[in-house]
This record gives C-alpha cells, sequence and structure tokens, in this order.
C-alpha cells in the first residue's frame, strides 16, 4: 500500500476511536504571553509544546511539489557537477513522538516513509535516467530539547535542541539519509497580547560530506484566535532556499487537534508547495 494511503488510513482510524467531545483549549488564568502557547517546552512541530509527564503522537501527510528542483549528476553518482533543475514530486506519511521527560527537558522521535518520482532537466544530456521513482523508508531522525528558564513578563525564555538524522538511505538515492546528520540550534520566544514570536537558529554537520554548515532559520508567529482555533505562520530558511508556512490549528477537544500547513517556496531553489495535513494526540 502507498505510504500516502497508509497515513491517511491511520488518521481516520484513530480520530475516530479517540475523538473526545469538543472541549476548550483556553487557559485564561495564565499571564497573557503564555495565553497562546501554554506553559510547556517548544518542540519541532510548529506552533506545538508538551508539557512535564505529557505524550505526544502526530500522525501527518506531507506532499512535496517543486518544478525546478535543483540538482548535479554527480548526486545521482555521475561525474558532472554541471547544475540543472529537475521536476520533483513526492508523497510522504510520517509518525512523530514526543515526551516531557521535565519542565526542561523534552525528547522526540520522527519516521518516515515515503514515494518519489524525478524527471530530470530537459536539457540534461548526462546518463541520469529520465525518470527516477523510488519508495521506502525515508528520514529518522530524534531530538532532545531543552529550555533554560521559563519566560517572564519582562524576559524571553530562551530554548536550544540536538538533532540527529540516522543512516537510513543508499548513497545516491532520493530518499533516506546516507549518512550521520547533526544539527545543533537554539532560540528564543516571547509573547506579546497580540501573539507569540519565536525566533531560532541552528548550524548543522553532515558526516557524508565531512562539513560543518548553516543550519534552518526561523521567525515564528503563533496567535490564539479563538477557544478552539490557533494560528501559526513562519518564515524558514536554509541558505537560499526559503519558505513561508501559514498553518492553521483546530482543537476538536483537550486532548486532540489538527494541524493544516503549506509550504510556499519564497525563493527559487525552495521547494515550491508543501501541504501538510495531521491530527495531534495528547496523553
Amino acid at each position: 500500500m502507498k505510504p500516502q494511503r497508509v497515513i491517511v488510513a491511520l488518521l481516520l482510524i484513530m480520530t475516530a476511536m479517540m475523538l473526545p467531545p469538543a472541549s476548550s483549549f483556553a487557559q485564561e488564568d495564565l499571564p497573557a504571553y503564555w495565553r497562546d502557547r501554554g506553559t510547556g517546552i517548544s518542540i519541532s512541530q510548529f506552533g506545538t509544546y508538551v508539557r512535564k509527564g505529557e505524550l505526544l503522537l502526530y500522525p501527518f501527510y506531507e506532499y512535496y511539489h517543486d518544478n525546478n528542483l535543483e540538482y548535479e549528476p554527480f548526486d545521482f553518482g555521475f561525474r558532472s557537477i554541471q547544475e540543472y533543475r529537475g521536476r520533483y514530486r513526492a508523497n510522504e506519511g510520517i509518525f512523530f513522538i514526543g515526551y516531557g521527560i521535565s519542565d526542561r527537558i523534552a525528547v522526540e522521535f520522527e519516521i518516515a516513509a515515503i514515494s518519489v518520482k524525478f524527471d530530470k532537466s530537459k536539457i540534461d544530456f548526462s546518463p541520469v535516467p529520465a525518470r527516477i521513482e523510488d519508495s521506502g523508508l525515508g528520514d529518522v531522525e530524534g531530538q532532545i530539547r531543552w529550555r533554560w528558564n521559563q519566560e517572564g513578563a519582562d524576559k524571553p525564555e530562551y530554548f536550544s535542541y540536538f538533532e540527529t538524522v540516522f543512516p537510513t538511505g543508499k548513497k545516491h538515492s532520493l530518499i533516506g539519509t546516507s549518512d550521520w546528520e547533526f544539527k545543533l540550534g537554539t532560540g528564543l520566544i516571547k509573547g506579546f497580547k497580540w501573539g507569540t514570536l519565536t525566533i531560532r537558529s541552528a548550524v548543522e554537520y553532515s558526516a557524508a560530506e565531512k562539513t560543518f554548515g548553516h543550519g534552518e532559520y526561523a521567525f515564528e508567529y503563533l496567535k490564539k484566535m479563538s477557544k478552539h482555533f490557533r494560528f501559526f505562520a513562519m518564515l524558514e530558511g536554509s541558505e537560499d532556499e526559503v519558505a513561508l508556512i501559514p498553518e492553521i490549528q483546530w482543537h476538536l477537544g483537550s486532548n486532540v487537534f489538527v494541524k493544516a500547513n503549506n509550504g510556499f517556496g519564497v525563493t527559487s531553489k525552495a521547494t515550491d508547495f508543501a501541504p501538510e495535513i495531521g491530527v495531534m494526540f495528547s496523553f
């Protein structure tokens, strides 16, 4: 069965089994700077936070659509390093687990299954096949996240995270990661009456290339619009790939909410668009 069908079926089954009556997720007794997000630790899922002893499960589906993916024949095992632009389509089913160990430390794990179609450039006359299709295990990664302090009325919250991407794919493959990758990042969060801002940045190391580089950076905004809806928006980039990602979160109950977003490529090297939808469960 294709990965996208598996994830859709999983979403429907889990929603039917676990959906509670609708209730408010509002926390009116919190100070204004916590109203949008609560008291939890920031995790990698957009606009989402985990509290001490809380378990988060998030099955979701993401689609990638890019008509000008930058590549070199060298990426596929051939000698040429001439840059071309190809056509890329992918369907990915992902399962995310997050857990709050304490008020300061959280861990998370993510595993993906993916199917990919790639068409090389019409002006690429190298031995790269005209179309490449592949499917199987995608990225498998884990993070540990910690916050240095809790936000106050006049001071932001500072946090850091360390990420490991495990080698699960073959060299020169379109799916998975062929060697270890590590990322160390840090950021700050500050809540205001008009919304919550987060700024973060990271550095990364690729064992395959044996190099350090600039990791992702992001400017995030989160706002609780009503008792059941939150709006999130982010400008995220890595070197010359920049995307704008708006998201709506629909809280159906105290322990379940729907997340739906779309990534729009701001620069030509970023993916043209990448919609995502999933259901987050809290225990």
